[in-house]
């Protein structure tokens, strides 16, 4: 697994770089890479590239960093993790030097790139999303190198304190959460739910619905002196008072979380939104064809008749729209097959592309920062004072020597390199990309859609492929008739 945090570099980045290029902490270099620049002159590559964007905030780059757990991956593989999360984060469009550290116990990268981008010349944007985003790349790098990964529980982060008290058994808010669900389960209403907690031990304030002065209901366990709230933060959805009478009358939609609903329509509850999700009557016959059946065999279902009964009306339902739209087996694993090879196409296309804009983006930053540096090399060379000149002038010099430099490299003859016919190669690639990008998701998303089909069908009627068919032929021939 793999852990990742970002932080904004204001006008550091000369010492930032230097951290963590250092030869000690990265087998002296040979675990430092970079795209866009070179770790020497990054500040310089970075101030070219600053310069060019019209957005004034004070980030300079920014420092990512990704943490493996010990003993699960080579420092090599760590590095090439990181290039890949580089790459894809930032779609060759920012410069960055990326260096993997080998003198802790564990082994973790450190990214550093440019907060202006190189093409189109606009800021990066650090946000909570922008967060996640770099967290799913991560986990979806992780997957695919046979790594563990953080499952996402869906609930607010809890405090160390209380996650080991947990851990240990020990957390009496947990203890409280069990305990008001259990009184829940076995009352008969909501003066019940009361009755059932205190005998438990807990004192109980704020119970009344409706009260204008006691929004939240609160619990105070044996031996604690501070009451604790029936509320989203504390414990998520489905604890104010409101809330706990609607579990109590209507068990069976607060055990299904598919679609987002607003809190009972009443004058008595806050008018805020509820994460609980229910099934909806609408939805069930709009996409019921592509749902999973729902496994009964849980206690939760032996212990509520009425929500089991639900359930099993809802796979007759999900079953006889899969039979509707399977009609014939050997014809739907076609599609699924034809889908499939769509998106695989689309996806191998995709990345092929995507290395090929890497490189078309790194050599258009070179042809242009060439082309805007050239001036000074040639003032430099008229110069009566080239000493002078050199202090005055010594960024755009060390780029125009870097940019040269890279482009002979790429066995290209700088004074033949247009920048104009390379941007539009680049835009061009950029409108492929857009259309295999919707190609691959819409055949992707098909493809899953008829293998739930297919998968509703299998676990309906058993895994004999004729027993199937033939129930289907029966189903279509009672629709006809």
């Amino acid at each position: 697994m793999a852990y990742t945090r970002i932080h904004a570099i204001k006008s550091t980045v000369t010492k930032a770089v230097a951290y963590i290029c250092n030869p000690d902490k990265t087998e002296q270099q040979l675990l430092v890479d970079s795209f866009g620049c070179s770790p020497e002159t990054a500040r310089h590559d970075f101030d070219y590239a600053l310069s060019r964007t019209k957005q004034s905030d004070k980030n300079q780059a920014y420092h990512l960093i990704q943490s493996f757990a010990k003993g699960e991956v080579s420092h090599e593989e760590a590095h090439r993790i990181g290039i890949e999360l580089a790459d894809k984060l930032l779609g060759g469009k920012y410069s960055y030097v990326v260096a993997t550290h080998t003198d802790k116990g564990h082994p973790h990268n450190h990214i550093i790139f440019c907060a202006a981008d190189n093409i189109d010349h606009k800021k990066y944007n650090a946000c909570k999303k922008s967060y996640y985003h770099i967290r799913q790349l991560s986990d979806e790098l992780c997957k695919e190198h046979s790594l563990s990964i953080i499952e996402p529980s869906g609930r607010k982060g809890k405090k160390y304190i209380q996650w080991k008290a947990e851990q240990e058994g020990t957390s009496w808010k947990k203890r409280l959460q069990e305990d008001i669900d259990e009184c829940i389960r076995i009352a008969k209403s909501y003066e019940d739910f009361l009755r059932l907690i205190k005998e438990k031990g807990y004192t109980v304030t704020g119970d009344k619905i409706g009260d204008p002065h006691a929004k939240y209901i609160k619990f105070t366990a044996p031996g604690q002196e501070r009451p604790v709230r029936g509320s989203f933060r504390n414990f998520g959805a489905g604890y104010t008072k409101e809330e706990i009478k609607d579990r109590i009358e209507n068990p069976e939609k607060w055990q299904n979380k598919e679609q987002t609903v607003q809190e009972p329509n009443t004058t008595e509850a806050p008018k805020q939104k509820s994460r609980i999700k229910i099934p909806k009557k609408d939805i069930l016959t709009r996409t019921s064809a592509s749902r999973t059946l729902i496994d009964t065999s849980g206690e939760k279902f032996q212990n509520s008749p009425g929500l089991q009964h639900w359930a099993s009306v809802k796979n007759l339902k999900t079953a006889a729209a899969s039979y509707a739209a399977a009609d014939n087996l050997s014809e739907l694993q076609k599609q699924i097959d034809k889908k499939t090879t769509e998106a695989k196409s689309a996806r191998t296309e995709l990345v092929e592309l995507e290395h090929q804009m890497k490189k078309v983006s790194e050599l258009l930053l070179y042809a242009e920062q060439y082309r805007d540096n050239k001036p000074f090399q040639e003032k430099y060379k008229k110069s009566k004072d080239p000493d002078r000149y050199l202090r005055m002038h010594e960024t755009q010099l060390i780029l125009y020597d870097g940019a040269e430099r890279m482009l002979r490299k790429m066995g290209l003859d700088p004074k033949s390199v247009n920048p104009a016919e390379i941007r539009s190669d680049y835009d061009a690639m950029q409108a492929r990309k857009s259309v295999l990008e919707k190609t691959y998701k819409s055949a992707e998303n098909d493809a899953k859609t008829l293998q739930q089909k297919m998968a509703n069908v299998e676990q309906y009627l058993g895994h004999d492929p004729q027993e199937k068919q033939e129930h289907i032929n029966s189903q279509k021939q009672s629709r006809e008739e």
